[in-house]
């Protein structure tokens, strides 16, 4: 009987599908990421990994599971985590779960920019401290979304879903990716940026939906995010390492930013420690994909593309074969 690690508990209907395929299931019972010794120490044997996105699936873990295992599922869009070249090396599939989590995230993104926009954060911390008078005519004053210059970096299927929400309140967007899309262009009026640093100086929002790789580590550093106009809000539903969290921080701090909302950080689970002590800032510990419709839908992909590469198939969310 082949054996699939898990690495986090899931519910047991989740895993049927490999259950079902006869596959012995190797539960690692805890919610919180394994250590990489953990991982390691799991890893002997078996056939394929079904991964999250805090667990490093690098050259070590690879050769520690054996010549046997084949296929690596991870319940997330983005790879960052897994060393791709040394998966290829090895002949390990790879496979991820796209599309199922495209709504979920961006509204998620939605919910943090009107969170951020009419300052409800801050709204509701007033009250609950019992310090609320009563209405006042320029109490936490937010602002309007109608018209506002939105700048979406990463057109891609989460980017583009944000952009669709975001129109419907009469905002006007912009975006910057490696290449156009005329088909954004002509649903919703899109402008196409192809500099990035010309586009941030005209964005009153920006939220952020491109992947994480080299060329994007700290794409907003302290030079960009001081390109941003004076009262600027930022989205991050991304991956936390494509802003540079210190100088978020300072530019919060001085007033330099309006405000930012972030599901993601640049070293999860811990946050900068400046984040927690700012009023205009919302956190949230990365729920963009936490609807259970949603996480079942990537359950169900991840552990139907490990049932296809043991079988000899190729899914369609291969990523690296």
């Amino acid at each position: 009987m082949e054996r699939v690690l898990v690495t986090r508990a899931l519910p047991d209907d989740w895993l049927e599908p490999l259950a079902a395929a006869g596959l012995e299931l190797d539960v690692i019972e805890q919610d919180e990421a394994p250590s990489d010794e953990l991982l390691r120490s799991r890893a002997p044997g078996c056939a394929a990994l079904l991964v999250m996105l805090g667990d490093r699936v690098d050259a070590a873990l690879l050769d520690a599971a054996g010549a046997q295992l084949r296929a690596v599922a991870t319940m997330s869009v983005g790879v960052d985590h897994i060393e791709l070249a040394a998966c290829r090396a090895r002949g390990v599939a790879v496979a991820n779960t796209p599309d199922v989590l495209t709504d979920a995230t961006a509204d998620l993104a939605m919910a943090l920019l009107l969170a951020l926009a009419r300052r409800l954060a801050e709204g509701e911390a007033l009250l609950r401290s019992g310090a609320w008078s009563g209405w006042g005519p320029q109490q936490l004053l937010g602002r309007d979304l109608a018209a506002a210059r939105v700048l979406i970096i990463g057109p891609g299927r989460i980017g583009s879903a944000f952009a669709r929400r975001v129109v419907a309140f009469g905002a006007r967007v912009a975006y910057h990716g490696r290449r156009r899309r005329p088909e954004l262009e002509a649903e919703l009026g899109a402008h196409f940026e192809a500099e990035l640093d010309t586009a941030l100086t005209r964005a009153e929002v920006l939220s952020l939906h491109a992947p994480l790789t080299e060329a994007t580590h700290h794409l907003l550093d302290a030079r960009r995010l001081r390109l941003l106009p004076r009262g600027a809000l930022l989205v991050n539903t991304a991956r936390g390492p494509l802003v540079d969290e210190a100088a978020l921080v300072e530019a919060l701090r001085d007033g330099h930013l309006a405000g930012a909302g972030l599901d993601v950080f640049e070293r999860e689970p811990a946050v900068h420690p400046g984040l927690l002590t700012l009023p205009n800032v919302v956190l949230l510990p990365h729920l963009g994909s936490a609807t259970q419709g949603t996480r079942r839908a990537m359950a169900d992909l991840a552990t139907g593309a490990i049932n296809a590469v043991l079988r000899g198939a190729s899914p369609e969310n291969l990523i690296s074969s």
